[in-house]
């Protein structure tokens, strides 16, 4: 695995403390974040899964824990839009710059907008993918917002 990734390099240039965690990636298909949770020990509602969604047929990338379900509908409305689908996974996969499973909001190929599920806010730690499978980073979810910068909304 490697020591840097476009994710972590850009938490470096915002200055931006975290940590790294490594774990076994072997998911059922759906279940990434709840079996990075599993692995790392951490209740799954720590663990934020990165969804790339179109809303009116431009990318959007959510993050929501990974035990909850994204409402479309609330994120086109929080995104100003109509409507929302997810994203095909070849085509998230050539936006981001990241395999399906390791995409993570930060230091994406073609950045879209970010919008964390505004839960995260509750917390004082969360984790997001590092970029690869089998790495989650773990940050305040501030510092999140201030690296990304993400917008936050209910969408779940």
């Amino acid at each position: 695995m490697s020591k840097a990734t476009p994710a972590t390099r850009a938490l470096d240039r915002a200055g931006v403390a975290y940590a790294r965690h490594v774990y076994d990636y072997a998911p059922m298909p759906g279940r990434i974040g709840l079996q990075a949770a599993a692995e790392l020990g951490v209740e799954p509602g720590q663990v934020f899964k990165t969804l790339m969604v179109l809303v009116d047929g431009r990318a959007l990338c959510a993050v929501l824990p990974s035990d909850r379900e994204a409402s479309l509908k609330l994120l086109a409305r929080a995104a100003s839009g109509k409507t929302a689908q997810m994203m095909p996974p070849a085509e998230a996969e050539r936006a981001t710059g990241y395999k399906v499973g390791g995409i993570s909001p930060l230091g994406q190929r073609r950045p879209a907008p970010v919008l964390v599920e505004a839960c995260a806010l509750d917390l004082d730690q969360m984790f997001v993918n590092g970029g690869q499978r089998g790495l989650q980073i773990r940050l305040a979810p501030r510092d999140l917002i201030k690296a990304s910068g993400a917008q936050t909304a209910a969408f779940t």
